[in-house]
């Protein structure tokens, strides 16, 4: 299979409302990053195609986004395979979902799972109906969920990022200083990382990109249904999932909890 070999951000297209609301976030994301939108429709053997084609989408977007570079491709094969093969060639690959609340959420499509199990790319999962916005909508935090306990540098800087494209505040939710009930302070390795405070941790990014507004919180109740809650007025909510081989995504219950309510576009972010 031929590879684009330029980063791009990239998203899935079956010409279903909710491609259609993933295409449109990712032509916004695409003019803001500065790279082009690669816009990719994977047709299955024995399985008839939608009637929108990714031409008849590439121009709208063109339209709607003057001067973004917009191009459509058709593969054959099975939707996974070819966009987890795609994807390591890109900066981003987005994919739709249905509206939360739908049986399901976005882990009912097998296709965004499989995915997510096998690129070691930042995924976006963009909600049915989400496409479109207001500026006001675009200006809403970026939530992060970060576990202090293992902060991970990508999923931070992408956080950072994705709030200074969007000159908003960057809300980070973290566990504070909570540790087993019973469990000393110098017990384990993982309390002896959890003594490193969200200052120290986030100071890197902090000097990096100084006019980002950053609020933190301690974490209120479960992690799950706290990043929920916040992303009723999110503009994207920023999760990561551990890489380990033989493991899948490892999606943990944090994961499917906000990957299966979140009103918000969730950005899934890979990290070791």
């Amino acid at each position: 299979m031929t590879r684009t070999v330029t980063l791009c951000v990239t998203v899935g297209c079956d010409g279903s409302r909710a491609s259609r609301a993933a295409a449109e976030w990712a032509a916004r994301e695409a003019r803001m990053l500065g790279l082009p939108l690669h816009l990719l429709h994977v047709r299955e053997p024995d399985h008839p195609s939608r009637t929108a084609r990714s031409g008849d989408t590439a121009d709208a977007l063109a339209a709607r986004h003057p001067g973004l570079d917009v191009r459509a491709e058709q593969f054959p094969g099975r939707p996974a395979d070819v966009l987890a093969d795609l994807a390591r060639d890109a900066a981003l690959l987005v994919l739709g979902s249905r509206a939360p609340g739908r049986v399901g959420g976005f882990l009912a499509d097998s296709v965004a799972h499989a995915v997510l199990a096998r690129t070691e790319r930042p995924v976006v999962l963009v909600r049915e109906g989400a496409g479109h916005h207001d500026d006001t909508e675009s200006r809403m935090p970026v939530v992060l969920g970060l576990d202090l306990a293992h902060p991970d540098a990508r999923l931070i800087g992408f956080a950072f990022a994705a709030a200074a494209r969007r000159g908003t505040t960057l809300r980070i939710v973290h566990d504070g200083d909570r540790r087993p009930e019973g469990e000393p302070p110098s017990a384990s390795p993982r309390t002896l990382r959890r003594a490193l405070a969200p200052g120290e941790i986030l100071r890197p990014w902090r000097e990096k990109l100084p006019d980002v507004p950053v609020a933190e919180e301690d974490l209120c109740g479960t992690p799950g249904a706290h990043l929920v809650d916040l992303s009723r007025e999110a503009s994207l909510v920023v999760i990561g999932r551990q890489i380990r081989a033989g493991f899948g995504a490892r999606l943990g219950p944090v994961a499917h909890a906000v990957l299966h309510r979140a009103a918000a576009p969730v950005a899934v972010v890979p990290h070791v």
